[in-house]
């Protein structure tokens, strides 16, 4: 019994062996496919002063050509997408993609950020800000942000609040909500770090005045409403602004920069 045993263990194993073979040339039969190769003239961020013509850099094309085993230039094939909707009388962002297939017919694609900026604001809020957690205030009861914060229990003060300068006037944050769901209501602790940010762009003018370009949360996908009474002291470096947020959750936030 203990000899039919082992020879049955060894049909086993010259069937899988044969099996793992028979995998090989399965594999053996497949082809490679090379991807087109995109190279965008210019800066991939670029700063367009409002009112002057946005003139594409383009973008160029390479592909290794199995035929000839060669890199065969392939930039007449590349289409582009975005550039026409580039308003230089706009102030905001704008996206040029461009696009080549590869040599079984899988698309390639890169993308250009467009800054239609004014290049005269030299006003400058760019730093790392905490919440005024008195004087943030949260719904239509006006009760400030802590006591929110002393009754969830996550955080007492809200910080590292980042407004970065991507362009003249023009600022990436990283929550624009201040902390509410991030630190506040815990979002960071319970779901993992960004969560509960509200990241967005605003823009900024030599008044100090503060307008929202976009913005999106990371735990449902959409954005704020509006932000209106925006407004950055520079003496005080205090950044304060009223929010909309889903049409039934309003705030106004202030922040003083600590760097």
């Amino acid at each position: 019994m203990k000899k039919i045993y082992l020879l049955g263990l060894l049909m086993l194993g010259m069937l899988s062996l044969a099996s793992c073979n028979d995998g090989k040339d399965e594999l053996t039969d497949s082809r490679l496919t090379y991807y087109a190769e995109l190279t965008m003239e210019g800066d991939e961020f670029m700063i367009v002063p409002v009112g002057t013509e946005f003139v594409d850099p383009g973008c160029k094309a390479q592909i290794y050509d199995k035929a000839s085993g060669e890199i065969k230039d392939i930039t007449s094939q590349v289409v582009v997408s975005g550039a026409d909707e580039v308003d230089p009388n706009t102030m905001g962002f704008y996206y040029v993609t461009y696009s080549a297939p590869g040599s079984d017919g899988y698309v390639s694609s890169v993308t250009r950020t467009v800054c239609v900026c004014d290049p005269t604001v030299t006003l400058d809020m760019a730093g790392t800000y905490e919440t005024d957690m008195n004087a943030s205030l949260y719904g239509a009861a006006k009760n400030p942000f802590a006591a929110y914060a002393a009754n969830y229990g996550y955080t007492s003060q809200c910080v590292g609040i980042t407004f970065k300068r991507l362009a003249p006037g023009f600022f990436q944050v990283n929550d624009l909500l201040g902390g509410w769901y991030e630190q506040i209501r815990g979002f960071g602790a319970q779901h993992g770090a960004g969560m509960g940010m509200m990241s967005g762009y605003v823009s900024l003018d030599n008044e100090g005045n503060i307008s929202l370009i976009s913005s999106k949360i990371r735990a449902w996908g959409d954005g704020l409403d509006y932000i209106e009474n925006g407004v950055y002291d520079a003496e005080t470096g205090t950044i304060s602004y009223n929010l909309s947020y889903a049409g039934q959750i309003f705030m106004d936030i202030v922040l003083h920069k600590v760097q």
